[in-house]
């Protein structure tokens, strides 16, 4: 079967962006501007050579799964059928919902997946494939592009394996301006051995005006700052706003896996006046459970907070004071620590607390915890959307989010308990890592709590 495209026309860019697609590169980046063409392209280019090689695989990732049903499956997928290949339409005949794939009337597949999803990702990498398309890759984290990236694998007659990434440029500590653009290892900073094999293209707005209205351009074109540089200029930025955060340091920080035994954990605390969880009119009880691995670096292992009444939020802590085997309850004295003492021990008087006591501000108090995350010492194992989104808001001028960074502050709370010299602040300059304790938790029973939870 030949593909076809008689109705659709390239820009000048879009045309130069296909000519880098068909390169000899193995890795073809097409980075830019939003609204510029690139997820058109690339799945055009999948559907391509799923035509042109017979009983070919092939498989697209975005980081959820429910992202790839509305925005590939459901939206550009259709479109570029009807336009460059309509002797498939309507595409959704070939789709099968069960498993999430494409069977072409040629015998080739292609498959679709979220890497947030380990049991679906699993299957999926269970086969080889000669294309693995990353849309929107800079939301993927560095070990899952990693992983997926070892299934390109299928040997295929008349057809090289590649794969394919799209993105929104982000800051250029992210793993995407490392890998992609500058060709070099995001972990060691090396180059790669084959710096010929990655190729990468730019594409903006601009490049794409036939087909957008000029109302939605000249909105791009009023933004300011990082959203005009990011989405209108799609250039790759230097981080200067003052972030103590940024979702890029958070993600190149992320362990999925390797998770070593802890020496120490705590579930820390941080309350709010909250009566429920219908009651909106509060903050919520912020409830973090961190660990010291032997290590020596720290981990955030889970994320209990929301909007409980107070009996509530001490069974949730004491459920995970037992599961994770941890040491004590941590909260903060002059905020609420005595409440949250007094709460605790009449829930379960056999519960050990620990009361710290924070006498600056919360972003004083975050930034030798941020430090840490810098020099790559505090790791999240899994994701925590609502806590990121409060690390991202915290400036060195002060938290730039809607009411309390609650899951931030019980974050800072458990974490300084962990590494107590942080707490003097003309110390945490000269910071190593402390001494962890011999006794070590069993790494199965820890690995099992791990797999219930993501």
């Amino acid at each position: 079967m030949t593909a076809q495209v008689p109705e659709f026309v390239l820009t000048k860019a879009q045309d130069r962006a296909m000519d880098m697609l068909i390169s000899d590169a193995k890795h073809c980046t097409l980075c830019g501007g939003s609204r510029s063409g690139k997820t058109f392209l690339l799945v055009l280019a999948v559907l391509a050579r799923a035509l042109r090689i017979p009983d070919s695989r092939h498989v697209i990732f975005r980081f959820r799964f429910n992202s790839v049903k509305q925005f590939i499956i459901f939206d550009t997928l259709p479109k570029v059928v009807k336009l460059c290949f309509p002797q498939l339409h309507p595409i959704d005949r070939y789709l099968n919902k069960s498993d999430w794939f494409i069977k072409l009337p040629n015998g080739s597949e292609i498959w679709f997946g979220g890497l947030d999803d380990k049991e679906r990702t699993e299957k999926i990498l269970g086969g080889e494939y000669v294309t693995v398309y990353f849309n929107e890759c800079s939301q993927i984290p560095w070990p899952s592009i990693k992983m997926a990236r070892t299934r390109l694998a299928q040997k295929m007659e008349g057809i090289q394996a590649k794969a394919y990434y799209d993105l929104n440029p982000a800051s250029k500590r992210h793993w995407t301006f490392q890998q992609l653009i500058q060709k070099k290892d995001p972990l060691t900073r090396k180059q790669v051995r084959r710096p010929d094999k990655f190729g990468h293209y730019f594409l903006n707005p601009s490049d794409n005006a036939e087909n957008l209205d000029a109302d939605y351009l000249e909105e791009l074109q009023d933004l300011t700052g990082k959203e005009r540089a990011r989405f209108w200029l799609g250039q790759f930025t230097d981080e200067s706003d003052g972030q103590l955060w940024t979702e890029e340091l958070i993600d190149y920080t992320r362990r999925t896996e390797d998770i070593p035994s802890m020496s120490r954990i705590v579930v820390s605390i941080d309350p709010s006046g909250c009566s429920g969880p219908e009651d909106e009119r509060s903050d919520e009880v912020g409830i973090i459970v961190s660990g010291l691995g032997i290590d020596g670096h720290g981990y955030v292992l889970e994320d209990l907070s929301g909007r409980h009444g107070p009996e509530q939020w001490a069974t949730i802590a004491e459920s995970a004071y037992y599961r994770h085997q941890a040491d004590t309850i941590v909260g903060e004295t002059n905020f609420g620590g005595a409440m949250v003492k007094a709460v605790i021990q009449a829930h379960n008087p056999d519960l050990p607390f620990k009361e710290i006591t924070a006498s600056r501000g919360k972003a004083i108090r975050a930034e030798p915890i941020a430090t840490l995350y810098e020099r790559d010492k505090i790791h999240h194992v899994g994701f925590f959307p609502e806590l990121e989104n409060q690390m991202c808001s915290m400036l060195v001028s002060g938290y730039q989010g809607l009411k309390s960074p609650d899951r931030l502050d019980a974050k800072v709370h458990g974490l300084t308990e962990l590494f107590p010299m942080l707490t003097r602040k003309e110390e945490s300059r000269n910071w190593v890592p402390p001494k962890v304790h011999t006794r070590q938790r069993s790494a199965s029973r820890y690995e099992n709590s791990h797999r219930r939870r993501y």
